[in-house]
């Protein structure tokens, strides 16, 4: 990517304070709420659920500000736009983003819903179920959006969850206008099954004409293209014009470019403690070694040691010092 420009990522995403608290699977049952979920609630069910869970921890969350997080604790220079209110939580997701060296300075909502929150629930096996008030984010727009920093970024980042309110997928269209006619490379993340299947057509056609750079999951791709053979979806996969990042959890990932295909191992974790993120911190971590100019298959080799990170606490935000891990074990 050019030195000569600002950012070499910006992200575009939900503004989310993560809450989160390790139950029992019978937590889960008593309340219908399937094991292993990311689910949207309303506001009523979310100060319920709030009420109901144990002691937990606040941090600030948000898949792609996850991203960009990984991204500039292994150096890259790092951007985020998305909305808050001017409220207590709004406060500390502000404060944290900038904290970990993002540029954020979209100006909070005066009025209107409070910050977004996600209630993570994590039970012994570390999965986490993920409950989600997006509140504020949902009402990102347009306005919020300065095209020059589009324009001044090397990778604009998008993210899936924030496809389904009209406002802030106008504003990602918006964005996505500006960054090809400045030459910046556009990036996506499927985010959620949930996501691929309420908005399918709209991401096959950023995938075969507006997005240079895709990731998903093994069951994200397969809902993409409606199949449970991972060889069929692979198969339209690279068909398509961009490069796509295939996670596929403790196998590692692959990387579909130019015709060839990329098998890159998973990290070895002692002990898995929280999935929350791991996606998250494998794309800010890919996106970084990118900008690096690290070849395709070292992105994802990085990108596996950040999801590794990640996963071996709780919250979604790294803890240890990534640069370290990734000369420790690439150089």
């Amino acid at each position: 990517m050019s030195s000569s420009r600002r950012f070499d990522i910006l992200a575009m995403g939900n503004a989310i304070v993560d809450v989160i608290s390790s139950e029992t699977p019978d937590f889960l049952a008593r309340r219908g709420i399937p094991h292993g979920c990311m689910r949207l609630i309303d506001a009523d069910e979310a100060d319920s659920l709030y009420g109901a869970m144990g002691p937990g921890r606040e941090i600030s969350g948000g898949s792609a500000a996850n991203s960009v997080v990984g991204a500039a604790a292994l150096g890259a220079r790092t951007g985020f736009v998305g909305r808050v209110a001017a409220d207590q939580l709004g406060q500390v997701f502000t404060h944290d983003i900038r904290a970990a060296g993002v540029d954020f300075t979209t100006a909070p909502a005066t009025g209107g819903r409070p910050t977004g929150r996600c209630l993570i629930v994590v039970t012994p096996d570390g999965e986490r179920t993920m409950n989600t008030y997006l509140g504020a984010c949902q009402e990102l727009d347009s306005g919020d959006l300065d095209a020059a920093m589009v324009a001044d970024a090397g990778i604009l980042y998008l993210e899936g969850y924030l496809w389904d309110p009209p406002a802030p997928r106008a504003a990602m269209r918006s964005a996505i206008a500006v960054a090809r006619a400045a030459g910046t490379k556009v990036a996506f993340t499927l985010s959620d099954v949930f996501c691929v299947d309420g908005h399918r057509g709209d991401f096959r056609e950023l995938l075969d004409a507006h997005v240079d750079l895709v990731f998903g999951n093994e069951n994200e791709v397969k809902a993409l293209y409606q199949t449970d053979d991972l060889g069929v979806a692979m198969a339209r996969l690279a068909a398509a014009a961009c490069t796509t990042v295939i996670t596929r959890s403790e196998k590692g990932a692959v990387v579909i470019a130019g015709g060839a295909i990329h098998e890159v191992p998973g990290q070895t974790v002692a002990r898995v403690v929280d999935t929350t993120g791991a996606g998250d911190l494998f794309a800010g971590g890919f996106m970084a070694a990118m900008v690096a100019g690290r070849p395709l298959p070292e992105c994802a080799a990085v990108g596996c040691i950040a999801a590794a990170e990640v996963i071996s606490h709780f919250g979604a935000r790294p803890e240890a010092d990534l640069k370290a891990l990734v000369a420790a074990r690439l150089g």
